[in-house]
């Protein structure tokens, strides 16, 4: 039997390149580490490239004995990741060199991990067993522990690194024994095959339960929503900044679909165990989540919490997609509530990566800017780009015109529909709650006298980028027909067929 490995292209490429890449570092200078650096980000767009070929014939193609598929959620989710990546590495390259990241013989680790951490991550969205979502999990997990250990002599990410691979071990064993339970169950691994055999010839509903019970804990470590979010302030604020955005970013995307495949695709017909469950940790994570944020002083740490936060948001928008009827699970609010956590996601994600990106730039060696009190004066120092700190702020505290106030009406909308309106109320008032760290952000930027006046020192293209970042925040918030349109589309597809 031959393998179609056109789907695979994207990922067969970021492999060759990443390999290609490593080899190539060994034999640069230091002084020419730029050019592993023009590499990456080739790679990157290669990548795009197939997967916006693949997005555009909107189609559904499964590959190696139905392992894998690529289907339009996959390609539009992929290309979202590239981009996060991509921006990710021009945000951290004067941070990582400046830190001794990019020294040695293999200085260009950083690079080649970021890569096999998106090769994971790629794997992760279009995974269709169970298998192969779980080995594209470890693959990214295995570079990204390495990642936070990078900064080999600094203690508070040796620190970091122990605690993120001890939590991140325990929660891949949830993960993997939940699966081995729900495969025990229906004597497949194949997403497709497992629905058929629930649907058919029907499974033992404890063991099922006990099996969703693990999986969700695994997919909520990954996704760091209460109560197993223990590990996100710490590995946050221990970890260097460059790499913290690699953990909060593209990593999120993939998470998203993985637990979308699973709960969605595999198990509809446990819908209703699932959302009891994600009713618990949305709620939860938007209350520890909001309420810890406040009492922060670290910018880092506080932006762990409100991550917390955020991704309670995306649980609410998974768990909005389960109408109950006459005590059965009805799919008819699913398309609209599912596009609208992938439209949350992708907009946590394009925000965060300006908001780290603008820790970053105001960072300089030996100093690190992530106490709120280095953002003070920020305006009289920079005041563009104070300006964009201010509408990422603002997009996270769901104020509008902001991308983050359309991703936010876009949930509560699908809660709404589901009658759930008290749910509905909750989040509003504590999202009300989360608006007070975000402002006083803002306040500190204007209305506070600079604590530092150094100049502040950046590369060109960061500072372009950083620009467009802002810029785009807004745009998608003014008019977001277009990225909402997008998902609604990816996901109706995706889950047609």
């Amino acid at each position: 039997m031959t393998t179609n490995l056109i789907p695979v292209y994207a990922e067969i490429f970021v492999l060759v390149a990443a390999s290609a890449i490593l080899l190539i570092d060994m034999f640069l200078s230091e002084s020419k580490r730029s050019v592993t650096y023009v590499l990456t980000l080739l790679t990157l767009v290669g990548a795009a490239v197939f997967s916006f070929a693949d997005l555009n014939t909107g189609a559904t193609v499964f590959t190696f004995n139905n392992m894998f598929v690529a289907d339009p959620m996959a390609n539009l989710l992929k290309l979202f990741t590239y981009l996060t990546v991509g921006v990710t590495l021009v945000y951290s390259r004067q941070y990582a060199t400046e830190r001794g990241m990019m020294s040695g013989n293999l200085g260009g680790e950083f690079y080649v991990l970021a890569l096999f951490a998106l090769l994971g991550q790629m794997i992760m969205i279009s995974g269709n067993s169970m298998l192969s979502l779980y080995l594209g999990l470890e693959l990214q997990s295995l570079a990204t522990y390495a990642l936070v250990a990078l900064r080999r002599d600094h203690a508070a990410s040796t620190e970091a690194a122990m605690k993120y691979f001890v939590l991140g071990s325990l929660a891949s064993g949830f993960l993997l024994y939940g699966i081995s339970m729900v495969y025990g169950a229906t004597g497949s691994l194949l997403l497709t095959d497992i629905t058929a055999h629930i649907a058919t010839q029907g499974a033992n509903h404890t063991i099922l339960v006990f099996g969703l019970v693990f999986i969700v804990a695994g997919l909520a470590f990954k996704l760091g929503v209460v109560p197993f979010h223990m590990w996100v302030p710490d590995v946050y604020q221990g970890s260097p900044t460059a790499v913290t955005l690699l953990l909060g970013g593209a990593p999120k995307l993939a998470a998203f679909a993985m637990m979308l495949r699973i709960l969605v695709e595999a198990l509809p017909q446990m819908a209703i165990d699932w959302q009891q469950m994600l009713l618990v940790l949305a709620v939860l994570s938007l209350a520890v989540g909001n309420l810890t944020a406040i009492a922060q002083t670290n910018i880092k740490r506080m932006l762990a919490y409100s991550t917390i936060a955020q991704m309670g948001f995306v649980m609410l928008g998974m768990l909005a997609g389960v109408v109950v009827v006459g005590g059965e699970p009805n799919a008819a609010n699913s398309a609209p509530a599912y596009s609208s956590a992938m439209y949350y996601a992708i907009t946590y994600v394009l925000t965060t990566v300006g908001t780290f990106g603008l820790i970053m730039m105001l960072a300089r060696a030996g100093f690190e800017a992530d106490e709120l009190v280095d953002f003070k004066g920020l305006s009289k120092r920079s005041p563009w780009f104070a300006v964009v700190m201010t509408v990422l702020m603002f997009s996270l505290a769901g104020v509008p015109p902001m991308m983050g106030f359309m991703a936010k009406w876009a949930v509560l909308q699908a809660v709404t529909a589901t009658g759930q309106i008290w749910l509905a109320v909750l989040a509003v008032l504590f999202s009300l709650i989360g608006a007070f760290y975000y402002l006083r952000v803002v306040k500190v930027m204007w209305f506070d006298e600079p604590a530092d006046a150094t100049a502040i020192s950046t590369p060109f293209d960061m500072r372009v980028v950083m620009s467009i970042n802002g810029i785009a925040v807004v745009l998608l918030g003014v008019m977001p027909g277009a990225l909402l349109g997008a998902c609604l589309t990816a996901i109706k597809q995706t889950l047609a067929t």
